[in-house]
């Protein structure tokens, strides 16, 4: 599979996560078999871009290609800015967000709102386009199935976004309207596919290797994009393609392989938020790993009391050198239907 011109190592995609999907966690899915991850959400706001929070979400240091980076706004040339500022920095791949359904966007008109106005969604994404062809930058497009369920115009939406030159098309399977809740469709990803030619990703409630295969038929999408499921399980990314190629599941991390994916996840995060900010945010993404795990609720609490990094690491380390006493390898992972909120490109 390619994006423009760009060749993908497979179809497997993490999807844009504000406050998740930054530097380290993105390598780490990489590393696990994804073939493809986007960054958290940029603004295409200038007088935001020189502040610490852009600066780390537009930090690729290190990171394989293709680089991929989500921009967010209402206007059409300061979406446009705002594609070439990322391509100053590294990007290679330009993902305008029309997917978010969060208030504090949706109420400045950004992320799924846009698909309340489709002259300007459409504007915003030729604009974003026309600045990225001399570069030879291709741009793709995250969206929702339509702002409720009686105005769900992604069909029409993917045509025009296509005509203007949209390289690949994201759909998560609900409206702005659902948020979260409720059961993703696929009814309209697959009407999608069918109405385009360039490349369609599903998105919404893919939670295991049994779950990707059967959203693969029931779309014909070209790939899949997994958001929460890969929260504290990076590996979800091999365990799909393996089932996919094989029909066969893999066996469960070893306890051996966690801590040292866990561990090797905290120094990353740590280089990259520094000691203060590191220790605080790095807290999800430990309750995330542990949360299914014997004692792993009583780790969460003391670590949410640890001021620093050094301590915080420790405390994981002596955690899982105690489980590895106990199990050789993870528990399987069931098939939750219940996650923790995704937020596509939605500021934390």
């Amino acid at each position: 599979m390619q994006i423009g011109h760009i060749p993908l190592a497979n179809r497997l995609f993490v999807a844009p996560m504000a406050g998740v999907t930054d530097r380290p966690f993105r390598q780490l899915c990489k590393a696990l078999g994804a073939g493809y991850a986007v960054s958290e959400m940029v603004t295409s706001r200038k007088d935001l871009w020189n502040s610490l929070k852009t600066s780390r979400r537009a930090n690729h240091e290190g990171e394989p290609g293709p680089i991929a980076v989500q921009i967010a706004g209402t206007e059409a040339q300061m979406m446009a800015e705002a594609a070439v500022f990322n391509i100053d920095r590294g990007a290679q791949i330009i993902d305008i967000n029309m997917g978010c359904p969060a208030k504090k966007v949706c109420n400045k008109w950004a992320g799924s709102a846009l698909m309340q106005d489709e002259a300007l969604a459409v504007e915003i994404a030729a604009a974003v386009v026309e600045a990225c062809a001399p570069r030879n930058v291709p741009v793709t497009l995250k969206m929702r199935t339509g702002w409720c369920q009686q105005h769900k115009n992604a069909v029409s939406l993917a045509r025009q976004f296509e005509a203007v030159g949209i390289q690949m098309l994201t759909v998560h399977g609900r409206t702005r309207e659902q948020g979260y809740k409720g059961q993703a469709e696929y009814d309209t990803i697959a009407a999608v596919k069918a109405a385009v030619k360039v490349p369609v990703v599903a998105n919404g409630d893919i939670t295991s290797p049994e779950k990707a295969r059967a959203v693969l038929a029931a779309t014909g999408a070209d790939a899949i994009m997994i958001g929460r499921a890969a929260q504290g399980r990076p590996w979800i990314f091999r365990e799909i393609g393996h089932f996919l190629t094989t029909g066969e599941h893999l066996a469960p991390p070893l306890v051996a392989e966690l801590r040292r994916l866990l561990l090797d996840h905290l120094h990353d995060h740590y280089s990259l938020y520094g000691e203060g900010t590191g220790v605080r945010s790095a807290r999800k993404h430990i309750a995330w790993y542990l949360r299914a795990l014997p004692g792993g609720e009583a780790l969460r609490q003391h670590i949410n009391t640890i001021e620093d990094c050094t301590t915080q690491w420790q405390a994981v380390a002596d955690y899982l050198d105690a489980l590895g006493q106990q199990m050789d390898r993870l528990p399987a992972t069931a098939d939750a239907d219940a996650e923790p909120e995704e937020q596509e490109g939605m500021a934390a």
